[in-house]
């Protein structure tokens, strides 16, 4: 076959009749634009543009781009091998990255399982549920009570413990299990416990824990179901409900995990640890596809003592290159002061994004770690709007009525400043 050299945009008309993105429409996408390289927190596109990156990729690019220590990590393990299959086969990569996990996040979890993104990694979880309790002689417990505004994933299971009537899941309802949904948290990082909201889940919980394997939630920030922050105590409270009625506490943590929300998890905002932990995004610094879901002794043992073997095994599960960006990724982290770098992350961008509090379109501003969040009164067209930022040199996605920024740990204020000033005149240039 001949290799034929391409344009640009000869490329980009390539992508438009053949890729399915994420969230979009074949006949009426949303504008793509075309990535030469990236480095730092700086994305260059192919005809010489250059955005500041204000969403590390989904969250998951922690450390910037084309990092050094994370390039060599990764060539070193290529150089060894690939990938080996899990079953029947181990290596040093793995093992080294479940004894950095269970070092770095509460003290009860002490068994990993790897899988290969974050939503499998929630379908492992609600699977180690429902088959602890099988073999603790329960098994009609087989559904979730979870918040409403919760988003952990788009895979089936997953799915039904999304948010039912606003998430974007909503029209494979008839295909979903159907599970319990509370309430949202009340928002408000330190707003006093609202007794009415713990009444409704302990009378959720009363009228169907006979049914009920676990509770998942996001700990501390409801993320893509509208970056919603709220008092950690509710988990404290949780845990309790939990713990009185049989039922196992998973947390979420995908979005949250390794510093986003100015601790190294959003469990350490509680006193508590939950029964499953869900880590994925930023893990592998955002080199690599991997997740993890942890588990104390309870549910592990209880499955392998009692009903054998954990019936989950994907193909790529523990993958050598991605673990090997993992144990990287973790290095790097820990050569950060978590506290003191977000703090001053989340100060940075309280200053810059304080002037579109002014904006009429605005309903409100908020910050939490490295989190960022601009809510409009109305919802915003991403078709129109992705590309004013990038004329403005930015990187930001907005959804729904948030335009919010999830920006590299490595960002410099200037960088900072320079996301918040795009947002806030493509902001007052909307509709009211």
């Amino acid at each position: 076959m001949v290799n034929i050299m391409k344009t640009d945009q000869e490329y980009l008309d390539l992508d438009k009749q053949l890729l399915w993105h994420p969230y979009t429409s074949m006949s009426k996408p949303s504008p793509h634009f075309l990535v030469e390289k990236a480095s730092g927190c700086e994305i260059t596109l192919s005809d010489g543009r250059t955005l500041i990156d204000g969403m590390s990729s989904w969250w998951s690019v922690i450390h910037g781009y084309n990092h050094p220590t994370m390039n060599a990590a990764i060539q070193a393990q290529l150089s060894q091998f690939s990938h080996v299959m899990f079953g029947g086969l181990t290596h040093k990569p793995a093992i080294e990255l479940a004894e950095k996990l269970i070092t770095i996040t509460p003290t009860e979890l002490q068994r990993v399982f790897f899988s290969d993104s974050g939503s499998v990694s929630v379908e492992v979880a609600l699977k180690m549920a429902i088959q602890y309790w099988n073999t603790q002689d329960k098994p009609n417990k087989q559904f979730f009570v979870t918040p409403k505004s919760g988003y952990h994933g788009d895979t089936f299971a997953a799915m039904s413990v999304c948010d039912p009537e606003n998430g974007m899941h909503n029209l494979f309802t008839g295909a979903l299990t159907q599970q319990f949904f509370i309430s949202p948290p009340p928002t408000g990082l330190s707003e006093p416990i609202k007794a009415e909201y713990l009444d409704e889940i302990r009378k959720t919980i009363e009228e169907n824990h006979q049914h009920i394997a676990g509770f998942i939630i996001e700990p501390v920030v409801q993320n893509a179901g509208g970056m919603r922050f709220y008092n950690p105590d509710y988990l404290n409270h949780i845990r309790a409900l939990c713990d009185e009625f049989e039922i196992l506490l998973i947390f979420d943590e995908i979005a949250t995990g390794f510093g986003r929300t100015g601790k190294l998890f959003a469990t350490d905002h509680t006193n508590i640890c939950p029964d499953i932990m869900c880590v994925g995004k930023a893990l592998t610094g955002g080199y690599m596809t991997l997740a993890a879901t942890l588990t104390n002794d309870k549910v592990a043992l209880g499955i392998s003592d009692n009903g054998g073997v954990f019936m989950h095994g994907p193909t790529f599960m523990g993958n050598p290159l991605a673990c090997s960006a993992a144990n990287a990724s973790l290095s790097v982290l820990s050569e950060y002061n978590i506290p003191e770098k977000i703090s001053q992350l989340e100060t940075w961008m309280k200053e810059a994004l304080e002037p579109c509090e002014q904006l009429e379109q605005v309903k409100e501003v908020r910050c939490l770690g490295g989190i960022g969040v601009v809510e409009l009164k109305n919802a915003i067209n991403l078709h129109e709007i992705q590309p004013k930022f990038v004329e403005l040199g930015v990187w930001v996605r907005p959804f729904g009525k948030l335009i919010y920024l999830m920006p590299p740990y490595v960002i410099s204020q200037q960088q900072v400043q320079a996301l918040a000033k795009a947002i806030y005149q493509v902001v007052s240039e909307e509709p009211c």
